[in-house]
């Protein structure tokens, strides 16, 4: 495969340019080095050993995932320091007890006592004690514990105090970020974010409990990072190392800085309806963005007029976005066009090989790992 240009490749294709992703795992790599803040990327994006490897510069340590297929897949390959930020499932204590044992740092999350008396249920060999990270509701309003509610700092209490149990951190994600427009709005969330993380960590200081980390993450807010993430110990952004085009709607990177693309041949004329059909539905690109891009879909690269309408299984339809006829010599059969995708993680979970190319040139395969 190596050598093999991208408009030879078999189509749907999911293409990765390693400048752009190598680009921007150093940028975020840098940027929190000059902050004095540890960045641990998270691998959910992606799922791959070679990109792992580009976001922690080799070292293989202090990592986030969001399966435990995933931790599985990444200590089987000499990772550690690997954090599982996912609300505990109780069916998985005792796959998370074989990490912890076999691992030097695994660490856990959650956000509920009955999660906490689950694992108590589970000791530890070797007198390891469980790693446990408390999840904060910043007002991102999905999982973790309200930050200003008494129930976390309770919550923390109950951990401090339990046998067998170590506070190693506090964890928010602020994914309100998503909801931004422009780097001003994202700052402002991740001020909000971060304040309400720090003044939960004086909380726990006042109150006589050892807590070690403080993290936020969310890849708007740390491709802007504000002042007072230097006082945070760690930050958890992932999708950076891709981007797509929602993080360039939003503000978070240039539409340049887009590492992916999912190649697509033309496999219909229909001027009847006025329509191209190509060979990307949405089994190689999601419904992630529900056709809210005026272009549909997702952006056609070089073809703004186009709009990628919908899409079954295995098909799509392209129409243009104003009124007037295709020109259906620019588009003959067999030609390609090149998606850039609204959601990366959702386009990349579609696909089983990532084909990574230079300058259009294939130089490596990656391949996910899958599951939960």
């Amino acid at each position: 495969m190596a050598g093999k240009s991208i408009q030879d490749l078999s189509t749907p294709a999911f293409t990765v340019d390693l400048v752009k992703v190598k680009k921007n795992a150093h940028v975020m790599l840098e940027q929190f080095r000059e902050l004095g803040v540890q960045l641990r990327p998270h691998m959910k994006t992606h799922k791959t050993l070679e990109c792992a490897d580009i976001m922690t510069a080799g070292t293989r340590r202090c990592i986030v995932v969001s399966t435990l297929a995933e931790a599985f897949f990444y200590a089987d390959h000499g990772f550690d320091d690997i954090l599982y930020a996912y609300p505990l499932p109780f069916d998985k204590v005792a796959r998370c007890a074989d990490l912890s044992e076999r691992l030097t740092l695994f660490h856990v999350l959650v956000d509920n006592s009955a999660a906490l008396e689950e694992l108590k249920k589970w000791p530890l060999k070797k007198g390891k004690n469980w790693h446990l990270w408390l999840k904060l509701d910043c007002a991102n309003g999905r999982a973790g514990v309200p930050h200003s509610e008494p129930a976390a700092l309770q919550l923390a209490e109950a951990i401090s105090e339990s046998p067998g149990v170590e506070l190693t951190g506090v964890y928010a994600h602020c994914g309100n970020t998503y909801s931004c427009c422009g780097e001003e709005e994202i700052k402002a969330v991740a001020q909000e974010t971060t304040t309400f993380t720090l003044k939960f960590m004086e909380k726990l200081q006042a109150n006589g409990i050892h807590c070690s980390k403080s993290s936020i993450g969310s890849t708007p807010s740390c491709s802007h990072p504000i002042p007072d993430m230097a006082l945070l110990s760690e930050v958890h952004p992932g999708n950076y190392v891709f981007y797509d085009v929602q993080q360039s709607m939003i503000g978070s990177c240039k539409l340049e800085d887009v590492a992916v693309r999912v190649i697509t041949r033309v496999i219909g004329h229909y001027p009847h309806r006025n329509q191209l059909l190509v060979d990307c539905g949405w089994t190689g690109l999601s419904l992630d963005s529900g056709g809210r891009l005026p272009t549909g879909y997702a952006i056609i690269e070089g073809h703004p007029d186009l709009k990628l309408l919908s899409m079954t299984q295995e098909h799509g339809r392209i129409e243009p976005i104003l009124p007037g006829k295709l020109d259906y010599e620019k588009f003959p059969l067999g030609s390609l066009l090149s998606l850039i995708p609204y959601h990366a993680c959702a386009t990349a979970a579609m696909h089983p090989v990532y084909f990574i190319h230079s300058n259009g040139v294939v130089v490596d395969t990656w391949t996910p790992t899958r599951g939960w």
